[in-house]
């Protein structure tokens, strides 16, 4: 169940929000009577309330707006049980002077804005001895680790608890807390005003996360990153779960750098059976395999771990689909050789440059390497024993081909390119890897200059659908993938 969390500062706008999401299919509300301006009128509120409702009134030192004495603040929880709300939601520090009192059920809870301590056990007790119908702990996370052990005390608790990190980081923990037996998770009525560091929506957690649907038996797949928040991958491997009736759900995971060895070995303890991995990982995963197939051995990286039996197995789904989607565009499939002595110049290399540069050379391809860090270029030249150039002299390269493996042109720097456009002849094909937005300046000029052009949504399907293929066993909905994908990046060119 989703409890959906609503601060609004008048109170028929706190009513009417109550009743809209109510209407939307939400079962449980907080009202939030901190967020409230003047005279709080609680009759008013409870009267006629469509679903059951949690009353909370937090100061701010627990991440709250109520600005008043303290007196009244406790007056107005007992207030809201002698109302007969159905829960009430109470601090530790507050729990003993709020008694219990009918049938309203008493939320105990503890917010900690800088951490998740270390010793979650002991707080859980702690609140446990308080009356509690359920334990409360909300913390900031500062490692994925913390997500683990939150999740950990949820299931291992006795009492319901309801185990939540906050912060980007700790957004894992809001999706999967029914996996591991939480009551409920919170979400915010809209997604400009959440209550709480990483909040997601009611919608987010309904229409992206199937969040009501999620149970024990729920296997978790992801994709990792630093930074995380622009990655539209849990829409597509949702959205083809969901089609295909499949109980899986696919979370987004910030891993920064340092805590990535400790979060592959924990991985399956989330009860995770698959990642996507992307920037800046897809070369130091590749370190923390058992296993690895032959594209990520050859190109030292890996978009793609698969965990099965204690094992951790990379593959390359960016090699494949920027080859299938190469091929596609020249004619290529099926016939020889489309790239042999074809010139390519690939700007980045990075995870995708590499993939590519070592599809493109095992076909034939004369590939010229550049990046804005010349070290990465001539290293990568040098492992690929080809050809590399300063970024300042990539214009100067006659190229057949033009592949951009850089985030140049992604969103929101929608106005800047990696390439400049009279350069660009109407020979050539230009091949952009970014695929938010999928109408690049980049794929704007090669367009207006008359050259063959392949957006990254191609690429970034083909490459979803072969992940959704090693992860499953079965064959994605790739046109689905596509339309979800072109939709959410306001592309809508079905």
């Amino acid at each position: 169940m989703i409890c959906v969390s609503i601060g609004r500062g008048r109170h028929r706008h706190m009513a009417a929000e109550h009743r809209h999401i109510v209407r939307q299919g939400a079962k449980l509300v907080e009202l939030r009577l901190d967020y409230l301006s003047g005279e709080v009128n609680l009759k008013r509120l409870l009267a006629d309330r469509p679903c059951p409702t949690i009353v909370t009134c937090r100061r701010d030192k627990d991440g709250g707006k109520f600005r008043g004495d303290e007196q009244q603040r406790v007056l107005l929880l007992r207030t809201a049980i002698a109302e007969g709300v159905e829960y009430v939601d109470l601090e530790e520090d507050v729990a003993a002077e709020v008694p219990r009192f009918g049938k309203t059920k008493r939320v105990i809870s503890l917010h900690d804005f800088r951490k998740t301590p270390t010793d979650l056990a002991a707080i859980h007790r702690r609140l446990a001895r308080l009356d509690p119908d359920i334990v409360k702990i909300c913390t900031i996370a500062n490692h994925p680790q913390d997500n683990l052990r939150m999740l950990q005390l949820v299931h291992d608790s006795k009492i319901p608890t309801v185990g939540l990190c906050m912060g980007d980081i700790g957004v894992p923990t809001r999706i999967l807390a029914g996996r591991f037996g939480a009551p409920f998770s919170y979400a915010t009525f809209h997604h400009e005003r959440a209550l709480a560091p990483g909040q997601l929506t009611y919608r987010q957690m309904v229409d992206i996360y199937n969040y009501d649907h999620i149970n024990a038996q729920t296997e978790v797949y992801g994709v990792i990153a630093d930074p995380i928040g622009h990655s539209l991958s849990p829409l597509i491997h949702n959205a083809a779960f969901r089609h295909l009736n499949l109980n899986k759900v696919y979370v987004a995971i910030r891993v920064p750098r340092e805590d990535l060895a400790a979060f592959m070995e924990e991985a399956p303890q989330w009860g995770i059976k698959g990642l996507s991995v992307t920037i800046p990982h897809k070369e130091t995963t590749v370190k923390l395999l058992t296993k690895a197939d032959d594209a990520v051995r050859d190109i030292g990286a890996t978009n793609t771990v698969v965990f099965h039996d204690g094992a951790r197995t990379g593959h390359n789904t960016d090699y494949h689909a920027a080859m299938d989607s190469l091929e596609a565009a020249t004619g290529g499939q099926g016939k020889q050789k489309p790239f042999r002595g074809r010139t390519v110049l690939i700007l980045g290399a990075g995870g995708v440059g590499k993939a590519i540069a070592y599809g493109l050379i095992r076909r034939g391809a004369k590939v010229v390497l550049t990046d804005g860090v010349a070290s990465h270029a001539v290293a990568l030249a040098k492992r690929f024993q080809c050809r590399s150039v300063d970024w300042d002299a990539r214009h100067s390269v006659s190229a057949d081909l033009l592949v951009n493996c850089t985030p140049v042109g992604m969103h929101p720097n929608v106005d800047e390119t990696p390439y400049d456009m009279h350069h660009l002849r109407p020979s050539m094909l230009v091949f952009d890897a970014v695929y938010n937005p999928e109408n690049t300046l980049l794929v704007k000029n090669a367009r207006k200059r008359n050259c063959i052009v392949i957006t990254g949504v191609e690429m970034f399907v083909a490459q979803a659908a072969l992940q959704f293929k090693l992860f499953t066993g079965q064959d994605a909905p790739d046109q689905l993938m596509r339309n979800v994908i072109k939709k959410a990046i306001g592309a809508a060119r079905y």
